[in-house]
């Protein structure tokens, strides 16, 4: 791995950060003179880029880098990714043994993660006002700040506690909104309602404050990042108006990609759909390493372990443009697995990484407009995206149950490896739903591979191999097996939890 350089300034409490052995070669981030950093407006932007990058590229294990962590576990934790359980980095978290257990690496990883950038932005929120600058350049460096501690807390709203609309007063973790120093008190657990309040007036602000603003990459938040967050959080608490009208904001300017470029790999930051990412180059590539599991087809490729669940391939109709990039496995030791090749290495094993696009805004929208009873509308959003994909467009009944169902089946094809799978189970209050690739029998099914020598032969067809929870209980509704859980340190060291 390359070294990280980046500034950045971390006043942390001892209980919310504490440091974990890194095997990977990082750079400190407290080295920034506060002083100094916060004199102008334009050296504070300095803290937002260098939390930015810490929050992509910063890691424990080759398994643990950045806010792809997140991504990759939330989908490892779902009904459609087969993780190989041999195969280093998610096998534990598949299981369902990890994020439940708050002695492991990776609850301590991401919890650190998400409280150390909402420090950071409480450090710049602190401060901004009382920088040298122009009002313009305080705005954006404010708007940029509350919108990225918004998105930590959605984050926490997201994986830490079931769904808002099962129980909006339920605990789920402390709210920061000043910076911590060595002497901070630890706080109590905020309730969902108290982090979606926080959440929802950081973003509004955000919308405000980022109106002049006109971002030079899409690593950068701006009003289209902003009304895409807001869209998530709105459809997370039930206000289905408002999630479809921020969604619409969020998409405007940001067109579905054509068909065939849906093959080229979602490698790419400037896909004209892609809407927030984060770049990589081949001198800061360490968050590219989130490919080793998602890329199934690339010779380049570590692990390949993020295969697809045979069952799913069943959900994409023959002429949709998805379809055709599933392929069964013919390697040795692999034969008959499922390849799903949406993601792809550059050629020069980088690959950019995708955190909101405009396909998931049509479907917000789409979701939103059916739970609020307008499901001619729901699905008429929901066919410009099947078109663009080139599947057959809903034609069914207008039922809300009914639409509703085929739009999360559509999340699921579209959204398949971003991030999104435990989450929207949660979300939903849905459960997870995996089952043997067996026929009426009880047997393997036969699938038809391709050796790389070119032989055909048939084999027995291979998907899921976790069926139920550690306590062997089957899958159900708003388990607490799908809880990220608080990392032991924190309790320990925060008697106030």
């Amino acid at each position: 791995m390359k070294q990280l350089k980046y500034l950045s300034v971390s006043l942390l409490a001892l209980w919310s950060l504490a440091s974990c052995e890194s095997e990977l070669d990082t750079a400190p981030t407290n080295q920034a003179n506060d002083v100094e950093v916060f004199k102008t407006a334009e050296s504070a932007e300095t803290v937002i880029n260098g939390a930015w990058a810490k929050f992509n590229d910063d890691g424990t294990t080759y398994a643990n880098i950045g806010y792809s962590t997140v991504l990759r576990t939330s989908d490892a934790m779902g009904s459609d990714v087969a993780v190989l359980t041999n195969k280093y980095g998610f096998a534990s978290a598949y299981a369902f043994t990890e994020m439940v257990n708050s002695t492991t690496s990776r609850p301590l990883f991401i919890w650190s993660l998400l409280y150390s950038t909402i420090n950071n932005m409480n450090n710049v929120l602190a401060k901004i006002d009382g920088t040298e600058g122009s009002q313009e350049k305080k705005n954006q460096v404010k708007g940029q700040a509350k919108a990225l501690r918004a998105f930590c807390y959605l984050n926490l709203a997201s994986f830490y506690q079931f769904s808002y609309l099962k129980d909006k007063t339920a605990l789920t973790a402390p709210i920061y909104t000043e910076p911590s120093t060595i002497n901070s008190v630890g706080k109590k657990k905020a309730s969902l309602e108290e982090i979606y309040t926080l959440i929802k007036s950081d973003l509004t602000d955000a919308d405000h404050l980022l109106q002049e603003y006109t971002r030079n990459n899409k690593d950068k938040i701006n009003r289209s990042v902003v009304n895409g967050l807001l869209a998530r959080t709105y459809l997370n608490t039930g206000e289905w108006a408002k999630a479809s009208a921020a969604a619409k904001i969020a998409r405007e300017g940001f067109p579905l990609m054509a068909p065939e470029k849906y093959k080229e790999g979602f490698n790419d930051i400037n896909n004209a759909e892609w809407i927030w990412g984060h770049g990589q180059t081949q001198e800061q590539s360490d968050a590219s390493y989130a490919f080793h599991y998602l890329d199934v087809s690339s010779s380049g490729s570590f692990y390949y372990s993020f295969m697809a669940d045979p069952y799913f391939k069943d959900l994409f109709d023959t002429n949709d443009i998805r379809y055709q990039l599933f392929s069964w496995d013919g390697l040795k030791g692999r034969e008959g697995l499922l390849r799903y090749a949406k993601f792809k290495f550059k050629p020069t094993l980088i690959a950019d990484i995708v955190y909101m696009r405009a396909a998931e805004m049509y479907l917000i929208e789409a979701e939103a407009e059916a739970r609020n009873g307008n499901t001619s509308q729901a699905v008429a959003v929901l066919n410009q995206l099947k078109t663009a994909r080139k599947a057959n467009v809903y034609s069914g009944s207008l039922a809300q149950d009914d639409v509703v169902k085929e739009i999360l089946v559509e999340r699921r094809k579209e959204l398949f490896g971003e991030g999104f799978s435990l989450s929207d189970i949660i979300r939903t209050q849905g459960t997870v739903v995996r089952k043997p690739f067996v026929d009426a029998d009880g047997k393997p099914v036969k699938v038809q591979i391709t050796t790389p020598d070119g032989t055909v032969k048939t084999v027995d067809g291979r998907g899921h191999s976790v069926f139920d929870f550690p306590d062997k209980t089957a899958f159900v509704p708003n388990s607490p097996y799908y809880l990220f859980s608080i990392p032991q340190r924190e309790t320990e060291n925060n008697p106030n939890l």
